[in-house]
């Protein structure tokens, strides 16, 4: 066995007959416990935080979406169509129209966002599980789902057939306006169900089917606004992309999830390494007291560590002692705060102890990056806090 490793194991385990560094050396191990805990339940925290957010983002983006890179509009034509159903990567695709419009019920008036989506749409998003009333509606009628916070701004109700809807969208063209009515296109719509995901999208869309949107808004046959794409799981986005590309012409753009909400994505990042050099920062001090405890026990042992000299021992094994020691402290404290701190995440994740709400728990997400993340942040700084310990070994203080 290393000579330095074999001292160096003996003087983590044992006890010194100084009591204070014993007791500085335990509140090191305990900091290191500590520290090592607090950054994984944070990042996992965050996790659970992150995952919970993206949630609400994902009911109501696609995998991908295509739009046209240089107008509003544009035309996909059933040859196209039939190049994406063979495509081995797209579980589901749908064809959209969504136009910003006017909304009037009852003297009471909204700017909303009319989406008119096709059959497939329910099979891309998850939108329809979140109705809470009603039901989505039928092909070629003008029926139509809204937000909780549109029905409630408006007064709608359900399937009321004597008070419809009223959408105005001006009328594409060009030239002066004679007449206030020729201006906009108008139409009669009834609200078939009413869904609530949270309060922005909530107070956004009102869907209804694309043949009516497309008529509203006096739109061509094959024209749309944009193309919202499914993948299946096992599907390579950048594959993905190159066969669009090939089959939709290079005039598209296409975005995914993180592209579609780059601000919201840009956020938690940042809100992630903020959290994370917070948490480090934590470590950094308490890694001090393990520095300190070194120090204080080289200052213990400088007897022995004369006669180690003494019989030959270079300065550098002995420098090498302490730190070695060092490691294995750190090493010890990183894996028992690694355990505890793991139990906590898992139980909660599984067991939801720490409630919100009486039906929400308090969410928090394990992942092996985060355990890879902790298991580096505090063994580098624990090596690096060790080194500068024991430098303070030198010949000068073995001659004394």
């Amino acid at each position: 066995m290393n000579l330095s490793f074999y001292i160096a194991k003996r003087y983590a385990v044992s006890f010194s007959k100084n009591k204070a560094i014993n007791i500085i050396t335990g509140i090191a191990s305990v900091g290191i416990i500590a520290s090592t805990m607090a950054l994984f339940v944070f990042l996992s925290v965050f996790s659970g935080l992150k995952e919970f957010s993206l949630n609400f983002v994902n009911v109501s983006d696609p995998d991908l979406r295509i739009e046209n890179a240089t107008g509003k509009t544009f035309f996909i034509s059933p040859k196209q169509e039939e190049l994406l159903k063979k495509t081995s990567h797209i579980s589901s695709y749908s064809k959209i129209i969504e136009e910003r419009v006017y909304f009037m019920y009852d003297n009471k008036e909204l700017v909303a966002h009319i989406k008119g989506v096709d059959n497939h749409f329910i099979q891309v998003t998850d939108f329809k599980k979140h109705l809470y009333a009603g039901e989505w509606f039928e092909t070629d009628s003008e029926h139509v789902v809204v937000g909780a916070d549109i029905s409630r701004k408006l007064g709608l109700g359900l399937f009321d057939y004597n008070n419809g809807l009223e959408a105005f969208a001006p009328k594409p063209g060009k030239g002066d306006i004679e007449n206030l009515n020729e201006a906009f296109n108008k139409v009669l719509l009834f609200p078939s169900g009413i869904y609530s995901v949270n309060e922005e999208l909530d107070g956004k869309y009102v869907f209804c089917p694309i043949d009516l949107a497309q008529h509203f808004l006096g739109l061509k046959e094959n024209e749309i606004t944009n193309l919202e794409i499914k993948l299946k799981p096992s599907a390579n986005e950048n594959q993905v992309r190159e066969e669009l590309t090939s089959i939709l012409g290079k005039s598209i753009k296409i975005k995914n999830r993180a592209q579609l909400n780059d601000s919201l994505y840009k956020m938690l990042q940042s809100e992630n390494l903020f959290i994370y050099l917070f948490s480090t920062l934590v470590v950094i001090l308490t890694l001090f007291c393990l520095a300190g405890a070194i120090v204080m026990i080289v200052i213990d042992k400088r007897e022995n560590l004369k006669t180690l000299y003494n019989i030959g021992v270079t300065p550098n094994s002995i420098r090498s002692i302490f730190f070695t020691q060092g490691i294995i402290i750190t090493v010890f404290g990183l894996t028992i705060g690694l355990a505890l701190a793991i139990g906590i995440i898992l139980l909660q994740q599984y067991y939801s102890f720490i409630m919100i709400t009486p039906t929400m728990p308090y969410p928090v997400l394990f992942e092996w990056q985060n355990m890879v993340i902790v298991i580096m942040t505090i063994l580098i700084l624990g090596i690096i806090s060790s080194w500068i310990a024991s430098g303070t070994v030198n010949k000068k203080l073995l001659q004394k």
